[in-house]
């Protein structure tokens, strides 16, 4: 597995990185956190990141809430043009994060830092 980790280094895009993850979810989680920083390395758009994100997340989202809190974290910064980024709302705090936004900004920085930036004025 280390051996694979060393390849990934030189993931162009983190594509590789996302699928490695996905193909060996059930064998990664003492190496989670260097495929998290690798990641987090390689993506340059946050594309992978929010996959990855999403998936852990599909997968465990309390086993994995660190490493989604750090690819959420860096998919907001990476995604300058808010492409990826806004499926997160939804998929990570649920289909009714628009009835908790008060709640969800006051307990959570990455939704407040995502919703910010998707909604600088507020939805209207």
């Amino acid at each position: 597995m280390e051996e694979a980790i060393k390849k990934l280094a030189d993931d162009a895009d983190g594509l590789a990185t996302y699928e490695y993850i996905a193909n060996n979810i059930e064998n990664i989680d003492a190496v989670l956190p260097a495929l998290t920083d690798n990641m987090i390395k390689v993506d340059s758009c946050g594309q992978f990141t929010v996959s990855a994100a999403r998936y852990l997340h599909a997968i465990d989202s309390e086993k994995y809430a660190a490493e989604i809190d750090r690819l959420i974290s860096a998919a907001i910064d990476k995604d300058r043009e808010r492409v990826y980024i806004g499926s997160l709302l939804s998929d990570i705090w649920g289909q009714d994060y628009t009835e908790r936004i008060e709640e969800l900004n006051s307990s959570d920085n990455n939704f407040r830092r995502i919703y910010k930036r998707l909604y600088p004025k507020g939805i209207i």
